[in-house]
């Protein structure tokens, strides 16, 4: 499984790094959404972790850019913001999951669920 991080705290960025070892061969990061489209482009992960609240472009924003390119994108928010109204965003946003940073352990169960819509 090729993963890529995206969130501002590279201590978040290394805490989920650790906790899914073992899950992903390929594990890219960066901070902000900007980075997260090209980093997308180049690498094509399967599973992006997606913060929501990042400088320059937020993941709300970079979920729809991803997913405008490509439509079979697998995002999860992981996001320290665990409110109804940002939910509804990420879910019109196209992310398939949200997760609290104050549950990170439940990245596990989503990640070996197998993901249905890539061929």
């Amino acid at each position: 499984m090729k993963l890529l991080i995206v969130d501002d705290n590279a201590a978040v960025r290394r805490v989920i790094k650790m906790l899914l070892a073992g899950l992903a061969a390929d594990v890219y990061e960066c901070a902000d959404g900007t980075a997260a489209l090209a980093l997308y482009a180049a690498e094509r992960p399967d599973v992006v972790l997606m913060d929501i609240q990042m400088a320059g472009m937020d993941g709300i924003t970079a979920t729809e850019r991803i997913r405008a390119a490509d439509s079979a994108a697998r995002i999860i928010m992981v996001t320290d913001y665990d409110r109804l109204d940002l939910r509804e965003a990420a879910r019109q946003a196209g992310a398939c999951d949200y997760v609290a940073k104050d549950n990170l352990p439940d990245l596990l169960g989503l990640l070996l669920v197998p993901d249905t819509r890539r061929n």
